[in-house]
């Protein structure tokens, strides 16, 4: 390209937009021309450079992920409203989906399970949205952030001087969430008490006021959610287990982050659209190392802590278009092999150097011994350098042209 240049044609396309993923194919050019651009292309976002040599299967596999993001960041207008609570692609959150699919319009109480973090709200929701009662709002309640002392008339409603301070009648939960739907989170830590009372209105759809003897007929559909393993807390008589074989008619288990990584990409460019919206700026990029980096951190809180992370990162970054690796080192991301003491330094010459000869030379003797460790296998050589295969395959054809030949 000519005019417009790749880099003038890459802003344009980012314009337009943000989030699709550029390849561009480079053709005939000068080793030193091709290297420069490749690295100013890769350094403002665009996704990889393929050289006239690669073979067809690396280009065939860095298209499918570029595919694969493309797919999870532009999703179709016509996907069901309540899809879009439920961000990735990854098998086990299309199995998420194709539970909440079934069971939505259902009436059925569902029971969300799943570590701290992983979305147990958002698939909450979704149930609701993809239900009949969806034009009404759901009502939500955290059985763990409200005194005990307080918690049943939250749930079950008072009338006027039941208690004191009690100074007028007041609706509970269940009533407010009546032709709708309750989300009862953190639902394992319900006091023993309030869980026979639950068990009482979900087997007779009806409930008593806090100092009323009149009951209330409710039609509310439950939806609970815990981080705790409750078939334990039954075990120890701490969980009632006719409460919870009544909660768990439907199991919905929410995949903790680690278990869906495919799934990162999708979930950074949502908190990044949702964070620049917030903050009023203009949308920000995140360069392929820095998702790599991101893969490789253990999430324990999940996509709470990612969201965390992407804020943050996005407050630190300043003016900065795009966020690198160095704007997420908060992130305990699993340690990379220490460099060996006796690993011979770099002395500059009195004459001074080609920088970028050298560069490649000393990236070249890396790819190199990664691949005579890995006998010739890209892919294990790739984990051994904390980078894809694609991006491995793309620097052995730049290398080799620029540098010399490389020696599996």
């Amino acid at each position: 390209m000519r005019d417009p240049s790749p880099v003038e044609f890459l802003e344009e396309v980012q314009q337009i937009a943000p989030r699709l993923p550029v390849i561009f194919v480079a053709f005939a050019a000068p080793v030193a021309d091709l290297w420069l651009m490749t690295q100013e292309l890769l350094r403002r976002g665009a996704y990889a450079v393929l050289t006239p040599d690669l073979d067809q299967e690396t280009a065939r596999a860095t298209i499918d992920q570029a595919r694969e993001i493309s797919r999870a960041v532009l999703r179709p207008a016509e996907v069901e409203s309540w899809r879009r609570h439920l961000v990735g692609d990854s098998r086990s959150m299309q199995q998420v989906a194709d539970t909440i699919r079934l069971v939505g319009p259902r009436r059925a109480t569902v029971l969300i399970t799943g570590q701290s973090g992983t979305g147990k709200e958002m698939a909450a929701r979704a149930l609701h949205l993809s239900s009949t009662r969806a034009h009404l709002p759901m009502v939500a309640i955290n059985c763990n952030a409200i005194p005990e002392t307080l918690l049943e008339a939250e749930l079950f409603g008072h009338t006027k001087g039941a208690f004191t301070g009690a100074q007028n009648a007041r609706q509970g939960r269940f009533e407010q969430a009546h032709q709708s739907t309750l989300f009862l989170d953190e639902i394992g830590d319900l006091p023993l008490d309030l869980q026979t009372k639950l068990l009482r209105v979900l087997q007779e759809r009806e409930v008593q006021r806090l100092g009323s003897p009149e009951t209330v007929k409710v039609d509310v559909r439950v939806i609970a959610a815990t981080n705790v393993d409750l078939p334990e807390k039954v075990r120890q008589g701490r969980f009632r287990e006719d409460l919870y074989y009544r909660l768990n008619v439907v199991p919905l288990a929410m995949p903790p982050l680690k278990h869906r990584l495919e799934d990162l990409p999708a979930l950074v460019y949502h908190f990044l659209d949702k964070v620049c919206q917030m903050e009023d700026l203009p949308t920000k990029q995140i360069s392929p190392e820095t998702l790599d980096h991101l893969r490789r951190h253990e999430w324990p809180g999940n996509v709470r802590e990612l969201e965390n992370a992407v804020e943050k990162a996005v407050a630190l970054s300043g003016e900065r278009a795009i966020l690198y690796p160095a704007d997420f080192d908060f992130v305990r991301a699993r340690p990379a092999p220490a460099l060996s003491a006796d690993m011979p330094r770099l002395t500059l010459p009195d004459a001074g150097l080609d920088f970028t000869q050298t560069m490649g030379s000393l990236e070249l003797h890396l790819l190199e011994q990664a691949l005579r460790r890995s006998n010739g296998n890209k892919t294990q050589a790739a984990d051994l350098l904390r980078m894809k295969r694609t991006t491995l395959t793309a620097k052995l054809k730049v290398l080799e042209a620029s540098v010399g030949r490389v020696s599996a």
